[in-house]
Parts: C-alpha cells; structure tokens; sequence
C-alpha cells in the first residue's frame, strides 16, 4: 500500500558527508514517525534515529552530534544529514514510517528496501 524509496547512499571517505532521503508514496493519509535504520554485515539492525510528525527527534547515542533527522510533511519525506562519518556507519540504512493509509484504518508500519552506505578509506 505504500511505498518508502530511499536514496542518498554511496561511498565516502572518514570524516565525510551524505545525505540519504526517504520519499513515502501510494496509499496515505497521515504519516506519523518516520525513522532511519541500519544494519552492518553479521550484526543485528538497528535504530538509527526516529523524527515523529511535529519533527521531535531521537537518535541513538553512537550518532548524536553528528546526524541531522529531518522531515517534509508536504513531500512526505525525511532527511538524514550524516556528517563526520567513520568506518562504524558502515551499512545498509532503512527508512521506515509508520503510515495511517485511510480514516479509521490502523497505522501500518512501512520499510524501504534499503541504501548502501560505506565509510572506507
């Protein structure tokens, strides 16, 4: 019903920036918290950092300070802004959102196929 493109990734040297976006389309009404995560080689995914539809923000410790979550409500689309970035950020991210498709219908939570990220130098 709905679908999250992602795009932004690449590969970058430490110490340098991306910028990834998420454009959610299809089937929506509302779009409440969207979020990125990301998943390295042999490791669990995990939460990156979250933007709810007032543009509160959350990010886990490993990325404070030099992450950026953003979002476009009239776009329906979030932003990450990744700068001093280190081997350790490297991964696929995800862009996730939970999304109300129509009224009174129960928020789904929908998941982009992913974007490669390396940090290598």
């Amino acid at each position: 019903q709905v679908q999250l493109a992602e795009s932004g990734g690449g590969s970058v040297q430490p110490g340098g920036s991306l910028r990834l976006s998420c454009v959610a389309s299809g089937r929506i009404y509302i779009i409440y918290t969207m979020g990125w995560y990301r998943q390295a080689p042999g490791k669990e995914r995990e939460l990156v950092a979250t933007i709810t539809r007032n543009a509160a923000t959350m990010y886990a410790d490993s990325v404070k300070g030099r992450f950026t979550l953003s979002r476009d409500n009239a776009k329906n689309t979030v932003y990450l802004q990744m700068n001093s970035l280190n081997p350790e950020d490297t991964a696929i991210y995800y862009c996730n959102a939970e999304v109300q498709n129509s009224p009174g219908v129960r928020r789904r939570s929908s998941w982009g196929q992913g974007t490669q990220v390396t940090v290598s130098s």
